[in-house]
């Protein structure tokens, strides 16, 4: 069996929704487009279609299959058409994922360079917080702040991001107008904090100074959110103290309408990574968005 064959023609049935359609297409019988079906079937011990005499329709396992063998066949296509024609133009769909803050803020910018510089290209951008299953969602790249946990992905690191303590211009005169403002971590206990439940160490805040000594807060308040849009909404609002990195602010921040708090203390900045499926490291175009981001966000650092 030729494998790829069989992938470009399932990819074919079900985009026509037709074994005669495609029959017409290879200039071959209805049966030998059936043959590699049944083929491909055998080969992955699954059924991919179900057939009846009027209608076709995908299994579990072929809707499944079928975002991903479209997206190799597609990638094969583009590099034998590049080498035909001897053209480096990128061309296709891009899948990318992002958390929505960060993509929104940090990264939007970029994508629409990116996109000015491969008008060919594509790009459906994915936009979560929380972890995805790349795979699972049919990802080409994304783009991860924090830590890694162990995988079988392909990570590169391309930029850190700092934190810091953060309230609005309101909220920090009230603390002054009652003599309250926090001056060590510990004090934070005593306000109410905005909680973005996606960071790693959840409500535990974490400060170093200059000098090495340390300190380590659990704070708590009205809000906590696994979004970071929300904690920017309610520090804007007026509801408390957050923990947040520098770019969810900057405009505010510039502006003077949010105050950074505890500045004689540091936080710990996190790593930003692109990760991507194995089986998606050698796409030019997953190398190319990953060169444009790179440069983009590694001069200047992100903050």
């Amino acid at each position: 069996m030729d494998r790829l064959l069989a992938m470009q023609t399932f990819v074919r049935v079900v985009e026509t929704g037709s074994f005669s359609a495609v029959a017409r297409e290879q200039d071959c019988s209805q049966s030998s487009v059936s043959k590699q079906i049944a083929a491909l079937e055998r080969h992955l011990g699954a059924r991919l279609l179900t057939r009846t005499t009027r209608s076709l329709s995908l299994t579990e396992d072929g809707d499944r299959y079928f975002e991903e063998a479209r997206r190799l066949v597609t990638e094969v296509n583009e590099a034998e058409g590049m080498l035909r024609r001897g053209e480096q133009q990128l061309a296709g769909s891009l899948h990318v994922a992002a958390s929505v803050g960060y993509g929104l803020r940090v990264l939007m910018p970029h994508v629409q360079t990116f996109l000015q510089l491969h008008p060919g290209v594509k790009i459906d951008f994915k936009l979560h917080d929380g972890f995805i299953d790349l795979v699972e969602h049919g990802v080409d790249v994304a783009v991860r702040v924090g830590e890694l946990a162990d995988s079988s992905l392909v990570a590169r690191r391309i930029a850190r991001v700092d934190r810091i303590v953060v309230a609005s211009r309101r909220f920090v005169a009230a603390m002054r107008k009652c003599n309250n403002v926090p001056r060590v971590p510990d004090d934070l206990r005593a306000h109410p904090c905005i909680v973005y439940t996606e960071l790693s160490t959840k409500n535990q805040w974490n400060f170093t100074t200059p000098k090495g000594a340390s300190a380590s807060v659990r704070v708590s308040g009205p809000l906590q959110a696994n979004s970071s849009e929300v904690v920017r909404a309610a520090v804007l609002g007026d509801m408390g103290i957050a923990y947040s990195p520098t770019w969810l602010f900057d405009d505010e921040l510039a502006s003077g309408e949010v105050q950074t708090l505890l500045t004689e203390w540091n936080t710990r900045s996190v790593p930003v990574h692109l990760v991507s499926p194995e089986q998606r490291r050698h796409s030019a175009k997953v190398r190319s968005f990953g060169e444009h981001l790179t440069h983009a966000l590694s001069e200047p650092p992100v903050k």
